[in-house]
This record gives structure tokens, sequence and C-alpha cells, in this order.
């Protein structure tokens, strides 16, 4: 080996080269096919543990060898990975993702800022975690997790909940359809026609980020490289996505005051303002956190 060549391969071992966030223009289709997510499984990617699955009755199981219900298994994704808002430009999710360039060593549990540019969301941001992959995806697809999308080539929602409204490409049309989903999915299949303001494909720009805590909480995974790549910054008027447990609007006496739409007014830990301005009320997201909507 020449001198340079020792040089550069002792460089890289002292000081290892950061990994290259993703990023680009891409495109959006939305489904829910209740089956256990691909990055579930074992050694799809250096992370602290495969994305948690459900049973039957969404409670989370341990074993990440579980068969998926799409196969005949009792392994399905979990509700609570369903898209929910922080506020009127800021929401979180999950999605199944193929970016150009990647494999699923690389996709898997990363998370992804999608600033939209077309439709009724133009200007807003999502931020998604791949929980998995697909073979049908295009380069820099991502399909995201909404409940009443659509299930797709599989359907796992037929094993475990007798079958959901909706074509099995597109799903449902109407938000009055979300009414007769299982309850688990109800909040997630609204979140389409109230923040998503049931936008058909929307295009976006997107960037890699580190993963917020919310999304790996209900994953359960996080990438060994995470910390390599750039913090996001909530956009202007973001609230305080970090912590949703934490106040983020009016006073802590509930009297005389309101909470506007998209805004905290309630959880376990909450003690903000909980009267939701008119037209709204306070819907439960999980234990920690409730919003106006």
């Amino acid at each position: 080996m020449h001198s340079s060549s020792f040089l550069l391969a002792t460089l890289a071992a002292v000081f290892p080269l950061a990994a290259q966030a993703a990023s680009g223009s891409g495109k959006s289709t939305r489904y829910w096919d209740c089956c256990k997510p691909s990055c579930s499984w074992k050694g799809k990617a250096a992370v602290n543990q495969p994305v948690f699955a459900c049973d039957a009755n969404n409670n989370r199981i341990s074993n990440p060898d579980a068969k998926s219900g799409c196969d005949g298994g009792t392994a399905y994704a979990c509700a609570d990975q369903s898209p929910w808002a922080v506020n009127s430009q800021l929401t979180y999710g999950f999605a199944a993702t193929a970016l150009s360039g990647g494999t699923e060593a690389s996709w898997c549990c990363a998370c992804y800022a999608l600033k939209f540019t077309s439709g009724p969301v133009a200007g807003k941001t999502m931020v998604v975690q791949s929980t998995s992959t697909g073979g049908d995806l295009g380069s820099n697809h991502f399909d995201l997790n909404i409940p009443g999308g659509g299930v797709g080539l599989f359907d796992g929602c037929r094993p475990q909940f007798g079958g959901l409204p909706g074509a099995q490409y597109g799903g449902i049309s109407s938000q009055s359809q979300c009414s007769s989903f299982p309850s688990a999915l109800k909040s997630g299949c609204d979140w389409r026609f109230e923040w998503f303001n049931n936008a058909d494909n929307p295009s976006f720009t997107f960037e890699q980020v580190q993963c917020p805590a919310e999304l790996v909480a209900k994953s359960g995974c996080k990438r060994s490289d995470d910390g390599n790549f750039p913090a996001f910054t909530p956009p202007s008027g973001g609230g305080n996505p970090t912590n949703p447990s934490a106040p983020t609007t009016g006073p802590s006496n509930p009297g005389g005051c309101t909470v506007k739409q998209w805004d905290q007014c309630g959880g376990s830990t909450y003690s903000g303002c909980k009267t939701c301005v008119a037209g709204t009320t306070c819907k439960v997201v999980n234990e920690y956190y409730s919003q106006c909507a």
C-alpha cells in the first residue's frame, strides 16, 4: 500500500465519514394494509431493534420472527403508527419508502422531513419514519401510512378486522366512512380529511433528518447512524413537537381561555387551557397528548 493510501485509510478509521443525508424531490401515495411492517424483521438495518409489530388486538408483540398476518401469521401493523397533527403546519407519521441510490438497509427506520409543494397541503411539513419498503415503489417514492388509504397489493385488514371500507387503491372517499373504522384507526383516518385536507398524492421536497423522539417511541426503532443527520427544525409556528406533553398554549386556568385548532388541549401531564375554540373538540391522540381538531 502506498503511504498516501495508508494515511487515507488510517484517517477514515479514526474519523469515519458522516452519513450522507438523502434529499430531493419525491412523490407520495397512501395505503394502510395492516401487514407487519417490513422493517419489523431482524437484520434489515443497523438499528437498536426492529419496528414494533402488533397482534390482531393491537398489542405490541416481542417476537420479531412472528409471521405477518398478510401471510397467515399473527403479526400486524400497530395502529399507533398512524399520522397525527402537531399543529396546522406540522404533522408526524410513517411511510413505506424507496429512495434513489439507497437500499432497504439505508431506508429502514430513517426519518425524512417532507415539505409539500402541491395540492391543499402545499407549504405544510410532514416528518415520517420509514417502517416499510416495497418492490412496487418507484424512485423517491413515499407511500404514506394512512388508515383508509387503500390496502394496495396485500390485504391484512381482512384477517385482522374483517376488512376495511374503500377501494383497494385510494381507499375511502369521504370522512364519514371513518366512523365505521376500528376505534384504534379512526383518528388516523380523520387526519386525512382534517390536517391533510384530503390531498391526493401531493408532491414534495424531502431531506433526511434525525428522528423525532415521538416517532421512535411509536416504532421502537432508531438507526445507529441517526445522530449523523441534521436535527429537524420545526417550521415557524411549529409548536413544541419534541415534547408533546408540554403546554403549548394559554394559561393554566381552564376558564376564560381557548385553544386554537391543532394545539394541545389535554394529556396526562398537561396543565394548560383545555377549552377548544368553537367548531373543534379535544381529541385524544395518545395518553400524553390531546389536541383540538
